[in-house]
């Protein structure tokens, strides 16, 4: 059992939402990776990952390329 930080609920977005959401950050990134700045495979990222309790907003994500993501998170799918 862990003691140290009650996690809050996770709120899960129905899938609309969250694809209109990842759209919105994918234009709002110019559709391009904002770490190597390709247009290809681009994913939306959570930059604070929701293991860790991250956000599912706005501010929260950004376009990487399928290789630059897979990089952040260190190589793991």
């Amino acid at each position: 059992m862990n003691h140290r930080n009650p996690q809050r609920p996770r709120i899960k977005l129905p899938p609309e939402v969250y694809k209109e959401l990842q759209f919105e950050v994918l234009r709002r990134d110019n559709w391009r990776c904002q770490n190597c700045g390709s247009s290809q495979n681009l994913q939306v990222h959570h930059q604070k990952f929701r293991s860790r309790r991250g956000d599912d907003c706005e501010q929260n994500l950004i376009s990487l390329c399928a290789q630059c993501h897979s990089s952040m998170h260190g190589g793991l799918d």
